[in-house]
């Protein structure tokens, strides 16, 4: 028995900076330069990308990069290698589901970027497209891989919080419309057509987050809002921004816990990182950015009191201890590309499939739903 498994990927869509940054060249081309990722039985799986997309100079730069790999304009030809087995996918939204369903009739297994779709109808049909041919499946979940929800998780599941009550999450930071300072996203994130809005890109996210870090999500309420409503484009080209790029949601979870959660692109940061999450229960309270964590129990919580006159003499930092590392920890997408490459090979269990990634997508659509009607709308378990 060979001690090496070679696994071919096509990778779609990795020219943008997430596709190249994050899961080609640390992540693929990590685990390559690694010799691959160890199975339970002491071998090791070694994936062999060919990256595929529109761009022929961007294809062929980033190729290089990543150590000579093989690129090609024709995904349909390459669909068709019996080489080539898994299909990742880390294009626009709007074409991903397209694609993906390419990928599935080909009789490929997929691993893929969120949202997996616009809709949850057509995300659950991809999951029932996958079962029926025996493929498996895999949805980006990053950030439970990061250190600071990983501390976080720690802390809720070993009690140290108590009885969790709340969860306040806040996200964002000033992204600059293009007209004098160039815009940090792609001017697609601002127009619905084509499949923009903070609400799809970011509730995706906040489903698996509050589902495996605290409580699972039973019933949302959110508002959005277009605070910019003119952008400028690539090319310095003003156009009309059709989707929020702001949105102010509360969810119920299970056991009565109330999360608030504030996503904006309009936002200027004074925070410990661009996303924080603090949740606060009876014995204790924890605050996480994406890499670190604070605790404060009960026996070290300061008594204010409220007097407007004076300065306030408590330093409310102060009495917070840093949740220490217990141990390496990779790169967050690399950490989840190893957990599907070792589920493709040995079967190893793999929650975060196309499934849950169709979740993502109903809380979208679901707040959506809230804020166009005005009310709670209630998240149901999705038929799988």
């Amino acid at each position: 028995m060979s001690s090496t498994i070679h696994i071919g990927i096509i990778m779609n869509g990795v020219t943008g900076r997430m596709g190249a940054n994050q899961h080609l060249m640390r992540s693929i081309v990590a685990i390559r330069q690694q010799g691959g990722t160890l199975l339970p039985d002491g071998r090791h799986v070694v994936p062999e990308p060919i990256l595929v997309g529109r761009n022929p100079e961007k294809l062929r730069a980033l190729a290089t990069q990543a150590g000579d790999v093989p690129w090609s304009l024709d995904l349909d030809t390459v669909l068709a290698d019996p080489n080539y087995i898994v299909y990742f996918d880390a294009q626009t939204t709007d074409r991903r589901a397209a694609a993906v369903r390419r990928a599935l009739d080909a009789g490929k297994h997929v691993y893929c970027e969120k949202p997996v779709a616009t809709s949850s109808a057509e995300a659950l049909e991809l999951w029932r497209l996958a079962c029926a041919r025996h493929l498996k499946t895999g949805v980006v979940q990053d950030k439970l891989w990061l250190p600071g929800f990983m501390k976080m998780r720690r802390l809720v599941q070993r009690g140290e919080l108590g009885r969790l009550l709340s969860v306040q999450g806040q996200f964002g930071y000033w992204v600059f419309d293009g007209r004098e300072a160039p815009a940090q996203r792609p001017s697609w994130n601002y127009r619905a057509e084509d499949g923009g809005g903070i609400i799809l890109d970011m509730f995706s996210h906040w489903r698996y987050v509050l589902d495996h870090v605290f409580a699972p999500v039973r019933a949302v309420c959110c508002r959005g809002a277009t605070h910019i409503r003119e952008r400028w484009d690539e090319q310095g080209r003003p156009y009309t921004c059709t989707a929020e790029d702001a949105a102010y949601a509360m969810f119920e979870l299970d056991g009565g816990v109330i999360a608030t959660i504030t996503s904006s692109w309009c936002v200027r940061v004074r925070r410990d990182d661009l996303l924080t999450f603090q949740a606060d229960g009876t014995a204790g309270s924890a605050v996480c950015g994406l890499r670190r964590c604070w605790f404060q129990p009960a026996a070290a919580t300061p008594r204010p009191v409220w007097n407007p006159d004076v300065d306030q003499p408590i330093n409310f930092f102060s009495s917070w201890i840093e949740v220490p590392d217990q141990a390496p920890t990779e790169n967050a997408f690399k950490a989840q590309w190893e957990e599907f490459l070792r589920h493709l090979v040995a079967d190893t269990p793999f929650p975060w499939t196309l499934l849950a990634g169709a979740r993502g997508v109903q809380l979208a659509e679901l707040a959506h739903e809230s804020w166009k009607t005005g009310r709670w709308v209630p998240v149901p378990e999705l038929e799988a």
